[in-house]
């Protein structure tokens, strides 16, 4: 009873693999009540039949096609143009209208004299007193105002420039002639010979694997449980079939057992250390005794003494008024400002004595007679609709989505290697390798009828009757 619950359990669990209807009618009934909740709750197809199996397939989306009319250009309309209708007439026309000619009196002048003024007074640095000094260049002014020249000074004022050279004195400084340093000797190292035991190979550690130990044992093993059917015959439990009138009998029918050999660990694979010792070698060395040596003497600074001739004060310019006393000794240069009066010139230049004027001078009218296309009809337009331009598109839309549903499939419990090996070459005729027919459900078969499943639209996840069907073979014909 524990292992039929335990198969139970786990058949509801594992609901997207097939499962079987089969077993006795004892089993059945015992698990009715379980079987029936499981099926309400979806974990088992409802209304299952004995003898089938079934599995959760995937059922693909359904799709539907429809006609959907698509305006491909709006209405419109064509436009035709009637042009304008005309007819030749002689007409007078003026080809000149009576007019007036202007004419031009040109205007009357006169010479008169002007004085006007070619210069404006203004003042300048010249260099010295009088009207016969030349001008000073700007630069010099420039340098002048810089050493004291006033910026503002009435006329004929004068300015003279002296200058007073740089002071300096004379210094004794004592000045360092040679650094102090120091002289060093050496002396060279002395070595001997000696004879020494030097490692060439560390000690290491080697790790060597010790492989597992293995038992074998036997061990008897459930095939299959025991069960209770009713078969034909007489015996102390019997009832009677009603639609055949036979005597049915409820027998026991015992589990079978198998045994097997099972390998089972003795002694698990280990590691073992193997040391491996240093390895040493005796050579000749050329050994320190005494190492090189250095004797320092300090040398004593050397000092100079030297006269310098350092600037007390730098040389200057300066300017001072004519006949004031300045600093140094006067250069000889003079900056004088002189009053430079305005200059005139007297020129010839003629003005209007009459303005001019216009005379108006009557011009007659000119008549012509001309041929003129003359406007009989004028242009017109025709309108001519031209109707909406549609389309006739085919649509898909989605009827109903893809789910999981319960539907019967060929397993292990209600196939035959010959029906397999019909439905292997009729994937082969179909286009879908399914591998050597060999009658068994493998896995280049399961992934052949997959591949036919998806293209033909139909539930896929197991080989389902329906698939059978598609593929023209009749189950059990």
């Amino acid at each position: 009873m524990v292992i039929r619950n335990k198969l139970f359990n786990a058949r509801i669990a594992a609901t997207g693999v097939a499962l079987s209807v089969l077993g006795s009618a004892a089993v059945i009934a015992a698990n009715q009540e379980e079987m029936g909740a499981a099926a309400g709750a979806g974990l088992l197809p409802p209304n299952a039949r004995a003898g089938e199996c079934y599995a959760k397939v995937m059922v693909p989306a359904v799709y539907k096609t429809v006609d959907e009319k698509i305006l491909v250009a709006d209405a419109s309309q064509k436009i035709e143009i009637i042009p304008a209708k005309f007819e030749w007439t002689e007409v007078r026309v003026p080809v000149q209208q009576e007019s007036e000619k202007l004419v031009a009196v040109p205007a009357k002048f006169e010479t008169v004299e002007e004085k006007v003024e070619t210069e404006a007074a203004h003042t300048e640095w010249r260099l010295g007193p009088g009207a016969k000094a030349k001008a000073a260049s700007g630069q010099m002014v420039t340098a002048a105002l810089a050493l004291g020249l006033p910026k503002i000074a009435n006329p004929e004022q004068c300015f003279n420039e002296f200058y007073q050279p740089a002071q300096f004195k004379t210094e004794t400084e004592k000045l360092l002639k040679k650094a102090a340093s120091e002289d060093i000797t050496t002396s060279e190292p002395e070595f001997e010979w000696v004879e020494e035991k030097v490692l060439v190979k560390e000690a290491a550690v080697e790790l060597v694997e010790v492989p597992a130990q293995y038992d074998v044992i036997t061990e008897k093993v459930l095939e299959s449980p025991a069960y209770t059917t009713w078969k034909k015959g007489r015996g102390l439990n019997e009832k009677v079939d009603n639609a055949t009138g036979e005597i049915m009998c409820l027998v026991e029918v015992p589990a079978k057992y198998k045994t097997l050999e099972k390998r089972v660990l003795k002694t698990p694979v280990s590691i073992k250390k193997v040391e491996i010792p240093a390895e040493y070698k005796t050579v000749k060395v050329k050994k320190l005794v005494k190492p090189a040596q250095e004797q320092r003497t300090a040398i004593q600074a050397e000092y100079q003494t030297v006269e310098k001739r350092k600037k007390v004060s730098d040389a200057t310019l300066s300017w001072e008024m004519e006949g004031a006393a300045g600093t140094g000794k006067a250069t000889g240069k003079t900056l004088c400002l002189a009053a430079v009066p305005a200059k005139y010139k007297t020129i010839k230049k003629q003005v209007i004595k009459e303005k001019a004027t216009i005379e108006k001078v009557a011009v007659p009218a000119e008549i012509k007679t001309v041929r003129m296309s003359k406007l009989v009809a004028p242009p017109s337009e025709k309108r001519i609709p031209i109707p909406a331009k549609h389309q006739i598109m085919p649509k898909r839309s989605k009827v109903s989505g893809a789910r999981l549903e319960w539907h019967p499939v060929l397993c292990e419990t209600n196939t035959t290697r010959e029906l397999v090996m019909q439905i292997q070459g009729a994937l082969e005729k179909a286009g879908f390798n399914p591998g050597t027919p060999d009658g068994a459900l493998g896995n280049a078969t399961m992934r052949a009828i997959d591949a036919y499943q998806r293209k033909h639209n139909l539930p896929h996840g197991g080989l389902t009757l329906q698939t059978i069907e598609k593929l023209g073979i009749k189950v059990g014909g």
